[in-house]
């Protein structure tokens, strides 16, 4: 432990190799409560406040190791940004001989096989997808990790993706032409090699939980797993355990099986007949919900004769499909796939339409042209205890945001780490002095209809002595519908709405303008990281519990209270707590930044269970008078004006 602390110290390795590198105490702690995980094993659940620089006090014990190390982040962006970024300025600083590697889901990479079928089919695609075409067949070329992220031009939302990239359901595996210049195959190769290997948690999940996402001897070999952003994992976890079968699925599989036909059974034209029914009836399911996108619990179908309907029809045309290529086994290796594909699809079904099934949860969800038939683990913590002892490795947790109030309990039941080493290190800013937190007076209840409009009202004045350059987060779409509608022609800055560009893009051009105001909900609670001037105040509209509507937490809520719990207390708080947090911390990035965080729900202070969001809230100076905020903003401008 004793050479981590001198690599962290105020005169140490670091600090002496890395521009801008600061001593932060708590930095220095984790690092040694990492390296000792790491030798002994066990699990160990942390939280690291904003600016305490976890990154690095995980990254150097794990470069430093000795060990097979797997660290897992939440998202592709942050996947991205500690690979390219954070792993070889560590590994530079320290000249560390480990190698690394980098790996994502089958879906990220470029697949070969596809795109020369594609490239055949060029009539069935639209105008701009065959403009895309051409440009990753350009790309094709050039390229050595086949990684779509590398591929700048196409957005990674583009419809043209899912057509030259695999999934599970799709890919042919070694039967496949292509399989010695697969890009994942290469991928995959050089984590099997690696010393230390970034993934993310879908990723990991999927593998866990077996479903052939595929690292062959990866995950078995690995001595450490290193978690971050470890607050995700829960609900990402319960997805993976759990069974999908979807429209996309449906339509790809009669699509795949119609370019087979037409490859190696053109004197078979009922599998094409057969084919074009499932498409038909994976349509006519989605119009049986009605067009509203919408999520909706299992027992809602019962009122829906239409969608039973519709379920027996699809089961029929998976059925009648089946049949048709069970006559034609063997003709080819590309429609032996689809059987075997049909097969899985009908198995996933039939466990949907099992109402049997205990100790779970079944809902469905639509998207605008799409579906998606859900059965969830009612609890997965029984499940995730049992993967994590089946790979005996030393296994790490850790987010700013896993605690609720000094409590991991929550975290912790969720994944079955009862018996895990906890530690809460706090943020090394100066919250007091950077940051002012304002809950306004006379708010009406977040149930009063005139609610939305009076946080738009109040928030004018606010926005106003900001300068704009800020965020306002809300907890609902309809809601922030609402208030970008009534704040179009209201504000003197910028207008920034989630939803009329991709995420990304929004946030660059909101460091860009550097006086915009930026509207967006649950995906820009978290994963944002805009540091200076250009983002001084976040506008929270309500406390952010989610919906009850949703139909996974009321099954949740329904379970634990026939267990005689109490699911407000130990379920629903404590996410809405990690939530704003998550929130909050949007605002003070750096230890230069200053601030004004809004919180608009007059129940953080006339309800009990507000003390929970208070405690778990950085020790910003706190008021209620909104002539504190703009002398805050006032002097900010005085001293930027000083700074220049």
């Amino acid at each position: 432990m004793k050479e981590i602390a001198e690599i962290f110290a105020p005169e140490g390795w670091l600090a002496s190799r890395i521009e801008g590198f600061s001593y932060r105490p708590q930095q220095q702690e984790m690092a040694q409560q990492v390296a000792e995980i790491m030798q002994q094993g066990g699990v160990l659940i942390c939280e690291a406040g904003t600016g305490t620089g976890k990154t690095f006090a995980y990254l150097v014990p794990a470069l430093m190791s000795g060990r097979k190390v797997i660290i897992s982040t939440g998202t592709k962006n942050l996947q991205d940004q500690l690979y390219h970024r954070d792993l070889p300025k560590v590994r530079q600083s320290l000249s560390s001989p480990v190698s690394t590697a980098l790996l994502k889901g089958r879906s990220n990479y470029l697949c070969i096989h596809r795109l020369e079928n594609t490239l055949v089919e060029e009539i069935r695609l639209t105008k701009q997808q065959l403009g895309q075409l051409q440009e990753i067949r350009e790309w094709s070329t050039t390229t050595k990790s086949g990684d779509i992220g590398d591929m700048s031009e196409i957005p990674e939302d583009a419809s043209i993706w899912p057509v030259v990239t695999s999934t599970t359901d799709n890919c042919l595996g070694q039967e496949c032409s292509a399989y010695s210049k697969c890009y994942l195959v290469e991928a995959r190769k050089r984590a099997q090699e690696a010393d230390l290997v970034v993934i993310n948690h879908h990723l990991l999940c999927a593998d866990l939980a077996l479903k052939e996402e595929g690292f062959g001897e990866l995950l078995p070999s690995a001595d450490c797993f290193i978690l971050d952003e470890a607050h995700q994992l829960p609900e990402v976890a319960g997805n993976f355990f759990g069974v999908t079968l979807s429209g996309r699925q449906l339509n790809e599989l009669a699509k795949d099986c119609i370019t087979e036909y037409h490859k190696e059974a053109k004197d078979t034209p009922q599998l094409m007949d057969r084919a074009e029914v499932l498409k038909r009836a994976s349509q006519d399911l989605r119009l049986a919900f009605g067009l509203e996108v919408r999520r909706g619990a299992w027992s809602e179908l019962s009122n829906n004769p239409s969608v039973n309907v519709q379920l027996e029809n699809l089961q029929q045309a998976l059925d009648d499909l089946l049949e048709a290529l069970t006559a034609i086994e063997g003709r080819g290796k590309g429609l032996d796939s689809i059987k075997e594909r049909c097969e899985v699809q009908i198995q996933r079904l039939q466990g949907l339409l099992d109402d049997q099934a205990e100790e779970s949860i079944r809902w469905y969800e639509t998207q605008r042209q799409s579906f998606r038939l859900n059965r969830t683990p009612l609890d997965i913590a029984n499940i995730f205890r049992g993967v994590m002892q089946a790979h005996h490795a030393a296994w790490i947790f850790t987010s700013a945001t896993l605690a609720v109030g000094d409590s991991f309990d929550h975290f912790a039941n969720q994944l079955g780490l009862q018996d895990a080493k906890t530690h809460c290190w706090d943020s090394p800013f100066d919250y007091p002095r950077q940051a002012v937190w304002y809950v306004p007076q006379g708010l009406p209840e977040p149930s009063d209809a005139n609610f939305n409009r009076t946080v738009s009202d109040l928030s004018l004045p606010i926005l106003k002595a900001s300068n704009g350059r800020a965020f306002l987060l809300y907890t609902s779409h309809r809601a922030l519908q609402e208030a970008a509608e009534y704040l179009q022609n209201k504000l003197d800055y910028p207008m920034l709405v989630q939803g009329t560009a991709p995420r990304t893009e929004l946030v660059e051009q909101f460091r860009e303008l550097g006086n915009a105001v930026l509207l967006g909900t649950s995906s820009f609670w978290e994963g944002i990281d805009v540091r200076g001037e250009a983002l001084s105040c976040v506008i929270i509209d309500k406390l952010p519990f989610a919906s009850p509507g949703d139909p996974v937490l009321q099954a949740r809520i329904d379970a634990l209270r026939q267990q005689g719990g109490n699911p407000f207390m130990t379920f629903q708080l404590p996410q809405a707590a990690i939530a704003l947090k998550q929130g909050a911390g949007r605002l003070i990035r750096d230890e230069t930044d200053r601030g004004v965080l809004v919180i608009c729900d007059p129940r953080l202070l006339n309800k009990p269970y507000g003390k929970v969001f208070i405690r778990s809230l950085p020790p910003m100076t706190k008021t209620r008078d909104l002539s504190v905020v703009q002398r805050f903003f006032s002097l900010m401008g005085v001293l930027q004006k000083q700074a220049e």
